[in-house]
């Protein structure tokens, strides 16, 4: 990409795709394969990850996806404007993310949800060879074990949307979510839990007892 002037109005030219609005009228659709967090196919082929970038920044960069402009905090401390394109890797975020929702419990996902920020910002300031780093790596190995199945995006003009997603360790079961009757949940079930959970709130409510 390049940055122009044109009356004092900085225009930013990219160069690797197609602006949203002249994208393909119609969607292309697209399924990546994981194993343990690593994508390893595209559209059933099996791929690198230089092959899988390479590829996804031709698909994605037609139907205008992965343009980025925003204001970041540099390892010196001052504020910058950062215009970037990155379908490939915008794709594959996507994608991980939607199978990571398929195969990963809640307490986990949050944990690794609250160590996301300390892995990139270390790797944006390039602490590669850093033992805080392959202590997180270690720890994002494990939480990746049971990423593995295939999902299908759907992009059109700039925007990713997901078809379908399938792994062999779906910790999803309808029958168990249903609170229709007949399911494993139990929604009377529901009514002692929240008192439980309630207690600490309702005396806290009685000794701190707010005017509103």
């Amino acid at each position: 990409m390049e940055d122009l002037t044109v009356n004092g109005v900085e225009i930013v030219e990219f160069g690797m795709g197609v602006s949203p609005q002249a994208a393909p009228d119609e969607t292309e659709v697209v399924t990546i394969g994981f194993e343990s967090g690593v994508p390893v196919s595209l559209n059933g082929q099996k791929r690198s990850a230089l092959e899988m970038v390479q590829e996804l920044n031709d698909i994605g960069g037609r139907n205008g996806v992965g343009r980025i402009d925003m204001v970041e905090n540099r390892f010196v401390g001052m504020k910058s404007r950062g215009v970037y394109e990155a379908p490939g890797m915008t794709i594959l975020y996507d994608a991980h993310l939607a199978m990571e929702q398929l195969t990963i419990d809640r307490d986990l996902l949050h944990l690794r949800d609250r160590m996301s920020p300390e892995v990139a910002e270390m790797v944006y300031y390039g602490f590669w060879y850093n033992p805080k780093m392959d202590a997180l790596l270690a720890f994002n190995r494990e939480a990746q074990r049971p990423v593995t199945g295939e999902v299908t995006l759907g992009l059109y003009k700039g925007n990713i949307s997901v078809q379908s997603r399938t792994s062999p360790n779906s910790l999803y079961d309808a029958e168990v979510a249903s609170m229709e009757g007949g399911g494993s949940y139990n929604q009377d079930d529901a009514e002692g839990f929240l008192r439980i959970m309630g207690l600490p709130g309702r005396v806290q409510g009685r000794v701190n007892q707010r005017p509103y």
